[in-house]
């Protein structure tokens, strides 16, 4: 399918026909490949330098393309190609049906418009003559482990700065939590329900353990909060246990995830699980916890006078499109490119509110609005200014 050079909303519906679910999440799933080798058939035509970057996992390349000087400073215009499970959707997922204004389907929003809009800014905003260079990378899997970011910083791949085309609906985001996966294993003893002197119930005590954090999580509205983020989180995710009615729980496990700002670390979270556990067990000398880290993801934070949002910022208002400055709710690869020393925000078409939705869209106008704001960071960017 041929797409004409430089038309964001052409590129967004042919990405957005081809199923590019995530095969960890769900597993009847292909994978990013075909979308990956056709967004680097569409850029070499397009006229930018195109490699494929393997991850370490058959068929699920990243795209890394190139326009302007290989030996230019850079900046790195960012995306993922893969989308999460389409089951409970009230519209075909990859039907890409342009409807009211609207692009409905699966990754409308979360994030092939974004991608689309950051490929086509490329070509349009990056001359002949360029000084600078763009580096367009569409990469694997950041709806579970980020394998793709992980394999292009492995490889090497850096740049100046960096804006991933996240959903923001056009906001300027510098900024978003990180989060901690924990799980809690509390042990008891099984016990006939009638013999309550040696039965110990492991989901009471879960329970005494989730009261303690929630008399923590009612603090924190006057704890250490973030300008664009506010407070901090915890909420308890999923808990199981017991084997019956009439028998005294063994085990209960109870997963926790805590989400984090700017500063906060993993070891600070589990330090609150632990101090909770500690807390019930001065009164209740049985508690039998044991709380493991599952996984962890750092915050991103970017300074909101930084180049890189100055640099955006102006050119919201040069294309006299509304400026704001807001923290986003969700995780994305800004963490990542930021810790590698790439400062990194995000800025894109779309709603974060309609990602992995039943109904998920984009509006063309914000796609058009986008095209239009990177073009002219693309352009300032290649002609040397700033």
């Amino acid at each position: 399918m041929a797409i004409p050079r430089g038309d964001a909303v052409a590129l967004a519906r042919a990405l957005i026909k081809i199923d590019s679910r995530n095969p960890t999440l769900a597993p009847d799933s292909p994978g990013e490949g075909e979308c990956a080798r056709f967004l680097a058939s569409v850029l070499d035509d397009w006229g930018f330098s195109v490699g494929l970057l393997e991850t370490g996992v058959p068929n699920r390349p990243n795209v890394v393309a190139r326009i302007g000087p290989n030996d230019a400073p850079a900046l790195m215009l960012n995306g993922h190609l893969d989308v999460v499970g389409v089951e409970g959707m009230v519209h075909e997922p990859f039907g890409a049906e342009l409807r009211d204004g609207r692009i409905y389907g699966r990754g409308s929003g979360d994030m092939k418009a974004g991608v689309a809009s950051m490929c086509a800014a490329a070509v349009a905003g990056a001359g002949t003559r360029s000084e600078r260079q763009i580096l367009v990378t569409a990469v694997v899997d950041e709806e579970y482990e980020s394998l793709g970011t992980r394999a292009l910083l492995s490889a090497g791949v850096r740049a100046e700065a960096a804006i991933i085309t996240e959903p923001t609906r056009l906001a300027i985001c510098p900024a978003h939590r990180g989060f901690v996966w924990m799980d809690v294993a509390f042990k008891g003893r099984a016990a006939h329900g009638s013999r309550y002197d040696i039965g110990v119930d492991a989901i009471t005590h879960a329970g005494l353990v989730l009261a303690e954090l929630d008399k923590l999580e009612q603090t924190r509205e006057a704890g250490p909060r973030h300008p664009l983020l506010g407070r901090g989180s915890l909420h308890a995710s999923t808990i199981s246990g017991g084997v019956g009615l009439s028998t005294y729980p063994e085990e209960c496990r109870l997963a926790i995830e805590r989400r984090t700002l700017p500063g906060e670390s993993a070891e600070k979270a589990m330090k609150e699980i632990t101090d909770a556990c500690a807390a019930v067990r001065a009164s209740h000398l049985r508690l039998d916890a044991r709380v493991t880290l599952t996984t962890a993801q750092l915050p991103s934070d970017v300074a909101v006078d930084s180049l890189i949002v100055e640099r955006l910022s102006k050119a919201l208002q040069r294309e006299k499109v509304p400026l704001r400055i807001e923290g986003l709710s969700a995780w994305t690869d800004a963490a990542l490119l930021n810790e590698a020393g790439v400062p990194t925000i995000c800025f894109g078409p779309g709603d974060i509110a309609l990602a992995h939705a039943a109904e998920e869209f984009v509006q063309v106008e914000e796609i058009e609005v986008a095209t239009q704001v990177l073009t002219t960071v693309v352009r300032e960017w290649c002609s040397g200014e700033g």
